[in-house]
């Protein structure tokens, strides 16, 4: 066609950025990872501090309380036990995915290893799943033939639980909960705060009227927001594994936005992604008007991405487009009488290709 189109930007499946700049007329017009920040230090350490703080506090009241079940026969101080176990584990495997996350990136690992964090995520989300269906099947049979329950014992040990639990529970609170990897371990603790609260109620139930159903109603009650938990942390952390746009950010409407600003011509193989729970990155191709500015164009879009979306991490290949590209039309190679088709500027666009025109979504 005579018109020679800088490199197509690469996309590596959403684990890599397309190439930093595009090729026209001998120069590039490269974009940049504008305003990002690897300054998180101080406020990792706090959440390490925070977080062994709760750990402490959990596996000590864990060890009692396991005695104390088993003395008291109640499934549901049991459950609570294993919960805080669950609860302990979480908060050792956040620990060790913070640890991980803050390893500089390297070798093959070209983003580091800050998605340990979201496995720990996920592993938080399983453990709650699995260990609630075992309690729902030890609570069914509970209230096929309930055994006997010492009320009183419950009640003291569920609202000590209730004590520590609320202690635990403001000590995640102080940390950084936009991380998928510290909210996994704060639903845990949540969680089993309620659990004490609804032991210690069936504890009361037991104790004043002799009901010992109350018991396993009560760790019903505690499995169904185990569930509820537990589903939220394996969608949210799915998310992030299958590479899907941030919940909050729409990719059509994006680039829809970005092919409205001054002399953007084309928006196409446009990736935003979530590389962990609290960084988004961004890659895409953008065609500018003949005679525009490029470097001045990404610079534009780069602010509008930082300010109006919250992302900072972006590669933007940026490239001039001649005036045959806007509405091009020729014959398949090789025929002369075949219909005429329309040449996109990439051969394969990944998504839909974003004008100032309607086009698919």
């Amino acid at each position: 066609m005579g018109v020679e189109h800088g490199r197509h930007g690469q996309d590596q499946g959403g684990n890599g950025h397309g190439r930093a700049g595009g090729s026209h007329a001998g120069h590039r017009h490269g974009g940049g990872h504008a305003g990002h920040s690897h300054s998180h230090a101080l406020s990792a350490d706090a959440d390490r501090r925070w977080l062994g703080l709760a750990l402490a506090l959990i596996t000590g009241f864990m060890a009692v309380e396991v005695v104390i079940g088993v003395a008291a026969r109640s499934l549901a101080l049991i459950s609570d036990a294993a919960h805080m176990l669950t609860d302990a584990a979480s908060i050792a495997l956040a620990l060790i995915a913070m640890r991980l996350a803050a390893r500089p990136a390297r070798g093959g690992y070209t983003y580091g290893l800050k998605r340990a964090e979201i496995l720990s995520a996920q592993a938080n989300g399983l453990s709650l799943l699995l260990l609630g269906a075992w309690l729902a099947y030890e609570s069914v049979g509970r209230l096929i033939d309930p055994p006997d329950v010492h009320g009183g014992l419950v009640t003291v040990t569920a609202l000590a639980g209730v004590l520590v639990n609320v202690a635990a529970t403001w000590c995640l609170s102080r940390a950084n909960r936009s991380s998928l990897n510290i909210e996994g371990a704060y639903q845990h603790v949540l969680n089993d705060l309620i659990a004490f609260i609804g032991t210690a109620v069936a504890g009361l139930v037991v104790l004043l009227t002799g009901f010992a159903r109350a018991d396993a109603i009560a760790t019903l009650f505690v499995v169904a927001l185990m569930a509820r938990a537990g589903y939220g942390l394996l969608r949210d952390s799915g998310r992030i594994f299958l590479e899907a746009a941030p919940a909050h950010v729409d990719p059509d409407e994006l680039g829809d936005r970005l092919v409205s600003q001054p002399q953007v011509v084309e928006i196409h193989d446009l990736h935003v992604w979530q590389i962990t729970s609290d960084q988004t990155a961004l890659s895409a191709h953008v065609l500018v008007a003949p005679g525009g500015d490029c470097h001045a164009v990404r610079r534009e879009l780069e602010d509008l991405l930082r300010c109006g979306y919250g992302i900072t991490h972006t590669t933007l290949q940026v490239d001039h487009t001649a005036d045959e590209l806007l509405q091009v039309r020729g014959t398949r190679p090789g025929s002369v009488t075949e219909p005429p088709v329309e040449h996109a500027h990439c051969e394969d666009p990944h998504g839909p290709v974003h004008r100032e025109e309607e086009h698919a979504h």
